[in-house]
């Protein structure tokens, strides 16, 4: 899924959860979750998954390290 789609889904999860509805429709499909504590988990693993999608990679350095030996 790509990031845009995410972000899509993740307004709708989060007006369904801020109206108080557990029931939502997105690209003609319904899903209907059993709790808020179950919409709350979902909104959450999204946020993370377009966190993770978003970062940027890390660079890592090589270096070379030299010591006299004292």
């Amino acid at each position: 899924m790509d990031l845009e789609r995410m972000q899509a889904l993740l307004t709708a999860l989060q007006e369904a959860r801020f109206a108080g509805l557990r029931s939502v429709s997105y690209e003609g499909k319904t899903v209907t979750y059993g709790s808020d504590a179950e919409l709350a988990a979902a909104i959450r693993d999204l946020e993370g998954r377009i966190a993770t999608a978003s970062a940027t990679p890390r660079r890592r350095r090589w270096g070379t390290v030299a010591t006299k030996g004292l």
